[in-house]
């Protein structure tokens, strides 16, 4: 009863397309074979070079030899080939797995009686049935080569001790080190001072920071749909002028307009008798004033989508409301924001996740200063992703900053699953639906 499947099954696993050739499937069959032709063909060349070098990131440094240079082994470059290499081949190998299945899948339906698509009828097949399939390959591939390879690559190099100026390539060899970067960071104590220091800013920036843009924005869109407040559109379009400017004039503007000496708001001040602030030089003046003009910008980005959550609840509940005698806090708290926060929570997360990212704000407002002395190449106003970003372009810590890269992931990915699968939007889903 299984003859066809088991022949077709066995010669599956003997070479890619061996199976639908026996089905009749002689265009598919080729296809396959070919595949596998050239996949053979760049594995018999780079597969043993990529185990080696994953495993050892070279051998031989580049040398001085009478005077002149000899090339060696770069190790980052060898572990991003190897990368590639091992990559590729576990995409073949899920090929040729799918290869059997279907020669089987096909070998069955010939036993039960059914005649084997032809390839213009297997294209057919694909294009009414498994089209989204199809299309969503191409994304997935790019996915693949933009996205995910650079973020095992990045995770790799966590593990490596790959950093000025005594391992950087092609001078000096890569080797692994295990989770000593993450020893350092964490447990000595010139970096676990800077990480902790930085860490418990970036939270304190990000909590404060989404907190007060987004309920700045429901006060002020709250404000705006007040009955009685006339030239609604113009108000709208005035409060929506700072996010229409793009943030790098923005920031670049407010910068000039806090410098301690020389800017508006101090000389503005001192009209009426107020010493100079020192908004960008003091550390926690800077703090207060990177929480400001991030107000200034995010508050109208909350206030256009709280708006749009407004217009969706229907006026009957206030009317039922105002009947049963509630005052206007009543019906704030009861009707308008469990409605908006169930619409907005998600949209919330995402703006607090965001906020941990911050790079623009920091880095275009305040450059991470002012200096903290203690810290390891960060300021006192810098995140994680702007210390990151020093540790990388400035100070050439590579693995140092693959580290911490890690760990924001790990909290922005840990804290954004949790409280969405908490919210009523996520558990609601289907009642919405």
């Amino acid at each position: 009863m299984d003859q066809h499947r088991n022949k077709a099954t066995i010669l599956s696993i003997l070479s890619m397309g061996l199976g639908q050739i026996y089905n009749r499937q002689y265009i598919k069959g080729l296809l396959f074979l070919v595949f596998e032709f050239f996949c053979v063909s760049y594995f018999i060349n780079n597969l043993g070079r990529a185990f080696w070098g994953i495993v050892t990131l070279g051998d031989v440094p580049r040398t001085l030899v009478k005077g002149k240079w000899v090339e060696g082994d770069h190790s980052i470059f060898i572990m991003i080939e190897s990368l590639i290499t091992i990559i590729f081949l576990i995409i073949f190998l899920v090929v040729y797995i799918q290869n059997i299945r279907d020669a089987r899948k096909v070998a069955r339906l010939r036993e039960e009686g059914h005649p084997s698509n032809n390839f213009v009828q297997t294209v057919r097949y694909v294009l009414d049935y498994k089209f989204p399939v199809a299309m969503l390959s191409i994304p997935t591939l790019g996915i693949l080569c933009f996205t995910i390879l650079p973020i095992i690559f990045m995770v790799m190099i966590a593990f490596t001790n790959y950093s000025s100026p005594n391992h950087i390539p092609p001078v000096k060899l890569v080797d692994w080190v295990g989770f000593d970067t993450f020893k350092n960071l964490l447990a000595l104590k010139t970096w676990s001072h800077t990480f902790y220091g930085v860490l418990t800013w970036t939270i304190i920036w990000a909590v404060l920071s989404t907190v007060t843009t987004y309920f700045g924005g429901l006060l002020v869109a709250l404000l705006i749909n007040q009955q009685g407040i006339k030239f609604k559109g113009f108000w709208r379009t005035i409060l929506i002028l700072p996010y229409a400017i793009p943030q790098l004039i923005s920031l670049l503007v407010m910068r000039n307009m806090f410098n301690g000496q020389f800017g508006p708001i101090n000389q503005y001040l001192q009209y009426f008798g107020i010493d100079q602030i020192p908004w960008l030089t003091h550390e926690i003046w800077a703090k207060v004033t990177v929480i400001l003009v991030n107000m200034w910008v995010g508050i109208p980005v909350s206030m256009l989508l709280i708006m749009g959550v407004l217009t969706t609840i229907p006026r009957d509940l206030y009317e039922a409301a105002e009947v049963d005698g509630a005052s206007g806090y009543q019906k704030f708290r009861i009707i308008t924001l469990p409605m908006v926060l169930f619409t907005t929570a998600p949209t919330l997360i995402t703006q607090f996740a965001g906020n941990i990212n911050n790079f623009n704000m920091i880095f275009l407002l305040t450059g991470g200063d002012p200096v903290k002395g203690d810290y390891q190449y960060a300021g006192a106003t810098d995140l994680l992703v702007t210390w990151l970003y020093k540790l990388t372009l400035t100070q050439n810590k590579y693995n140092m900053a693959s580290a911490v890269g890690i760990i924001i992931f790990v909290i922005i990915a840990s804290f954004s699953i949790y409280n969405y699968r908490r919210t009523k939007s996520f558990k609601e889903e289907d009642m919405i639906q």
